[in-house]
């Protein structure tokens, strides 16, 4: 395995970051966001697109005002995401709500004016109780899935997420019973998914579309896979796009009905526009038949991926030293699954990583950082405060998004007794 290299940054940068705001820092670079918001907006269609960001993998509120003033609508997991995009001055017109957990002010959001998506048929069933005659969406789950491991597999029988495919007269009957008019049919396989397992379900999604007639949108969700190592490729959504553009007209030819798409990329449009800023701030070893670990002065509470599902970050040492050296990198949390280089998909297992040679005090950038990172941490374990974010423009200057925590947040909602 080679030494990674930085998508964005320099050493001047990585120094700046360091000099003004301290480490860890999250950066984010504008370029890479708008390139890849730019590549989603691209995604080739024949009867309309619409472009949703998965706002849980980077929800800070600059990214989602960049992303709303490119035209880009947004995707929401919970009730509070919905308010935090409402917050940032998002049209609620232009928000989507698919949760696991009903919000219990779900009348309040949707009167808003914001689009639902019933994932279980209990959800289609209260939104028929409170919108009688309403309209809505439906999330299934057609049966098949794929993702990067099995956590990030969020359709098939081992899955949660929407109505499995098989109870569709269920579905009916709750829509007859409340008089329901579904608009749009929603799909999610995981993410990562390969991009032969995204298509085929993507064909498979218009069936599901079939037996819903006041349907004219289906959304497809996300997924798409990001090469975040070099050795990782990415998908390629003109490639990917194509033969659903064509099943789409092939439905359009049969049956009259010109199916809008929806997409929701978030990794995608994120992932390699982020990066976590660190310092090494000891090296020890464990002797000859052993490892030299580098210790950051961050870790899971910063960067949860490898530790949870053993996901692969590329790791840069920006030393003075370019001779590559084996070392396992871990975190600052007094936690043995603290590990920034596991094996792939297997984070029990510690594997080596070949980076420049480090020193104490070297700066060291945790790449690919973009997407549930900052959004997906253990908080605070520790008592570690919760790292400042920041945007770098395409001028070079450096913009804080998110101020660095302090104890005292830390500790301003514990009720002495």
């Amino acid at each position: 395995m080679s030494v990674e290299q930085s998508r964005f940054l320099n050493a001047a940068v990585v120094q700046a970051v360091k000099e003004k705001y301290g480490t860890p820092t999250y950066i984010y670079d504008r370029a890479t966001l708008v390139s890849q918001a730019n590549k989603a907006l691209q995604f080739p269609n024949l009867f309309g697109l619409k472009v949703r960001f998965a706002m849980k993998s980077c929800p800070n509120a600059a990214i989602l005002q960049l992303f709303n003033g490119m035209g880009i609508n947004f995707d929401a997991s919970s009730g509070f995401e919905v308010q935090r995009l409402v917050r940032a001055g998002v049209n609620p017109a232009s928000i989507s709500l698919s949760s696991q957990e009903l919000p219990s002010n779900l009348k309040e959001l949707i009167e808003l004016g914001i689009d639902f998506n019933a994932c279980s048929v209990h959800q289609l069933r209260s939104f028929g109780k409170l919108f009688p005659g309403g309209r809505c969406g439906i999330r299934f789950n057609p049966g098949k899935g794929s993702g990067g491991t099995g956590k990030t597999n969020v359709g098939g029988p081992d899955a949660s997420f929407g109505i499995w495919h098989e109870l569709i007269p269920d579905v009916q009957a709750v829509v007859a019973e409340y008089g329901l008019i579904v608009e749009r049919i929603h799909t999610h396989i995981g993410s990562g998914s390969d991009p032969d397992v995204w298509q085929t379900v993507s064909l498979l999604s218009l069936n599901l579309v079939r037996q819903f007639p006041d349907a004219v949108s289906l959304n497809l969700g996300g997924g798409y896979k990001v090469g975040r190592m070099s050795y990782e490729k990415s998908t390629d959504l003109q490639l990917v796009a194509e033969p659903v553009k064509q099943a789409f007209k092939a439905f359009a030819e049969e049956t009259g009905r010109e199916i809008k798409l929806e997409i929701e990329p978030g990794t995608f449009l994120v992932a390699n526009a982020g990066a976590l800023i660190t310092t090494v701030q000891d090296i020890v070893s464990t002797g000859e038949q052993g490892h030299t670990f580098l210790k950051l002065d961050s870790g899971m509470t910063e960067v949860l991926r490898p530790s949870l599902y053993g996901a692969q970050h590329p790791i840069v040492v920006h030393s003075n030293n370019p001779t590559p050296a084996s070392y396992v990198v871990v975190g600052h949390c007094c936690e043995s699954g603290d590990l920034f280089t596991c094996a792939p998909g297997d984070p029990e297992v510690i594997q080596e990583r070949l980076l420049n040679t480090a020193s104490i005090g070297d700066l060291v950038s945790i790449e690919a950082a973009g997407a549930y990172c900052s959004s997906m941490s253990t908080k605070n374990y520790n008592s570690f405060p919760e790292a400042p974010e920041v945007l770098l423009e395409e001028t070079g200057e450096l913009k804080l998004i998110r101020r660095r925590q302090t104890l005292e947040q830390i500790l301003e909602n514990e009720v002495a007794v």
